[in-house]
């Protein structure tokens, strides 16, 4: 049995049979203090970096694609510079991912 750390977007998913179940999203609902954010160029394609200034942790890459899903649909290469997407706060992520 697998067991995903709480901040691993895969921590909600379902592993039966000796194989990992359909996906399981792990919502990131919109909330009024998000913060609009223009995404600088050094983060081009890089959430992991973008996560690990944000949050501390570059293993929270995913949360910018649940948060923004009109915006972003590939989580990678759809973050580009000048984009402007929504973060949510540390500390509402803290709660929501139970960390």
């Amino acid at each position: 049995m697998a067991n995903y750390e709480t901040t691993s977007p895969y921590h909600k998913t379902k592993f039966q049979s000796g194989a990992l179940g359909y996906f399981s999203i792990r919502p990131v609902p919109s909330e009024p203090n998000d913060v609009l954010y223009t995404v600088e160029v050094q983060y081009t394609h890089r959430p992991d970096l973008l996560a690990h200034d944000l949050y501390g942790d570059r293993k929270l890459w995913w949360v910018f694609s649940q948060r923004n899903m009109d915006i972003l649909k590939d989580p990678v290469y759809d973050l580009e510079a000048g984009l402007q997407i929504y973060l949510p706060q540390g500390d509402k992520l803290q709660r929501l991912l139970g960390i």
